[in-house]
Formats: C-alpha cells, sequence, structure tokens
C-alpha cells in the first residue's frame, strides 16, 4: 500500500483540480447531465491524493538525517494550505452545487500548488525550530476551538431558554434574550469554527508528536480523546449542515450541547497525562514508557524497503 502512495507526485491532484475547473467552466456554455457529480468525484480523488501526497511527506523516512524538520518547508506548508482550500471548496460546493464558487477557489488552489513548487529547494526548518512552530499552532488551535464549543454551548443553552419562554408566552418579561434565529446563526458559526480549529489543532498535534518524538502515540489518552471530540464535531457539523430535520432545529442545539461533554473529556486527558505538564513530566512518562514494554503506546509507524521504521 505505502508503495502505491510513494508515486502519487504533485502532478495527481494538480491534474485532478484542473480538470474540476474545467467542468466548473463547462457551465458557462451548457448545461451538462451529470456534470456536478463530476466535479464531486473528480474533487474527492485530488483531495485524497493531495492528502496521500503529504502524509507520505510526513514521514519520518522520507526526511535526510534527524535535524531536518518533519513537515516544516514553505514548500510544505503551501500544500497544506491548498489541501485546506480545497477541502472548503467541496464543503461549499455540496452544500450549494448551484453557485459558481469554483471559479474562485479552484484558481487559488492551484495557485498554491504552483507556489509550493518554486518554494520546494528552499531550505528546510531544523526540528526544533518545527517544533515550536507546530506546537504554537495547535495550542492556539485547540485554543480557538474549545472557545468555540464554549460559545456555542451557551448559545445552545440560550435558545432552548428563549424556546421555552415562547411557548410558556413569556417572551415579553424583562428577561430578555436574543431571538431564536440570531441564536441559531451564533450555534452554527460556532459549531464550524470549533470543528475547523480543532481538526488544524489535531494535525498540529501529530506534526509536532513527529518532529519531537517520531511517532504518535495513538492510545494516548489526550490524543484519543481528542480524536473523538473530532469526530463528534464533524458528525455535528454535517448533520447540522446537510441533514435537513437537524438543521435550525432543537435536534440540532442538543446536539451541540453534547460538544461540551466531549470537550472535558478532552481536557481530562490533557490534564491527566503528561500532555498537559511541563517538560519534566514528559522526560519521566517517555523513560517509564520505555522501560515498561507492556505500556508502549500504539504508534504511527510506516515502512521503508520492507523494514518498519
Amino acid at each position: 500500500m505505502l508503495a502505491i502512495l510513494r508515486e502519487i507526485s504533485v502532478t495527481c491532484f494538480f491534474s485532478s483540480y484542473l480538470v474540476v475547473l474545467l467542468l466548473e467552466s463547462l457551465r458557462l456554455w451548457r448545461r451538462i447531465p451529470g456534470r456536478g457529480l463530476s466535479v464531486i468525484v473528480m474533487a474527492s480523488i485530488g483531495l485524497v491524493t493531495h492528502a496521500a501526497y503529504i502524509l507520505m511527506r510526513a514521514n519520518p523516512a522520507s526526511v535526510s538525517g534527524t535535524e531536518v524538520g518533519i513537515l516544516a518547508s514553505w514548500y510544505d506548508w503551501s500544500l497544506m494550505l491548498s489541501l485546506v482550500l480545497a477541502s472548503s471548496f467541496l464543503f461549499f460546493f455540496i452544500r450549494r452545487p448551484d453557485t459558481m464558487v469554483g471559479f474562485f477557489f479552484l484558481p487559488a488552489i492551484m495557485g498554491l500548488i504552483v507556489l509550493a513548487w518554486i518554494f520546494r529547494d528552499m531550505p528546510t526548518f531544523s526540528r526544533s525550530e518545527a517544533t515550536q512552530f507546530w506546537t504554537s499552532l495547535h495550542a492556539a488551535s485547540m485554543l480557538i476551538g474549545s472557545v468555540g464549543v464554549l460559545l456555542g454551548f451557551i448559545a445552545g443553552c440560550m435558545y432552548l431558554a428563549q424556546s421555552w419562554r415562547l411557548k410558556n408566552k413569556r417572551a415579553g418579561s424583562l428577561f430578555r434574550l436574543p431571538t431564536l434565529e440570531s441564536l441559531s446563526r451564533v450555534n452554527r458559526r460556532c459549531l464550524a469554527i470549533s470543528t475547523t480549529a480543532v481538526a488544524g489543532g489535531l494535525t498540529a498535534g501529530i506534526a509536532m508528536n513527529l518532529n519531537q518524538f517520531g511517532q504518535v502515540g495513538l492510545m494516548d489518552r489526550t490524543v484519543f480523546f481528542s480524536l473523538l471530540l473530532l469526530v463528534w464535531l464533524l458528525v455535528a457539523t454535517s448533520l447540522e449542515f446537510f441533514y435537513a430535520p437537524t438543521s435550525h432545529s432543537k435536534k440540532g442545539i442538543y446536539i451541540t450541547l453534547v460538544s461540551l461533554g466531549f470537550l472535558i473529556l478532552a481536557m481530562f486527558g490533557a490534564l491527566t497525562t503528561s500532555h498537559g505538564q511541563s517538560g519534566n513530566g514528559t522526560n519521566l512518562r517517555r523513560e517509564s514508557t520505555s522501560t515498561h514494554p507492556s505500556s508502549l503506546p500504539i504508534h504511527l509507524s510506516f515502512s521503508k524497503n520492507g523494514e518498519t521504521v
């Protein structure tokens, strides 16, 4: 499987996005049956190959030397930014296929890929510099995601309170709250922001661990609970934006309220492991896991020429 992924090049996903742009351009001349489905398929192929290419570049075996940073060059960052834009384009296209957002997204996506190709020979940052960068991005993203979940929870509570007051005809009292429409909009925006931020924070955390330790402990409580939070937020966002019975209703509000429980679990994992402690605690934990083989975490690994690294 890894041998196939190694064959993926920039040309693969750049060509996919180019085909999507051509398909989007065809709507200016004539109506073609199945064009929308073709756009989704080609954009998905581009996203999968794009993500696989970046994943292979995150392989510690793909860098020469232990001091060379992983995902720590302008080439990598430009490709990752274009991947985010490509994901955003697919989201908006699926949500509103009648709009022509591709004419704005796709040139920017392809331009960033070209820019990355121009930067491909620039020197890569060191492991320590890369670790500092990804650590800062990880902390900032998770903070934004946590604030988004909390604001969404507060907006959801106010929505339920205002809904109860309207049902019982008490909306005219001195205890005034924003309208249900306003609270619903706030809830949706907080859900979208928190999902995006947590996804970015987890990605940055993976890159941080690869640069610092050369692996990612998937069964570490912090990583596990953070993954659960992200999965739940993705499900909640999908239901809110793509499932009509949930959108703008109490069901969507209840789903958002549950997000706070997953956030608490993630915070619990961070505060009860070395993830949320000082560097000394981290070193002691690393030493203890290396001393006791039974406590070794499951981690991401790659193979090269038949050998696991």
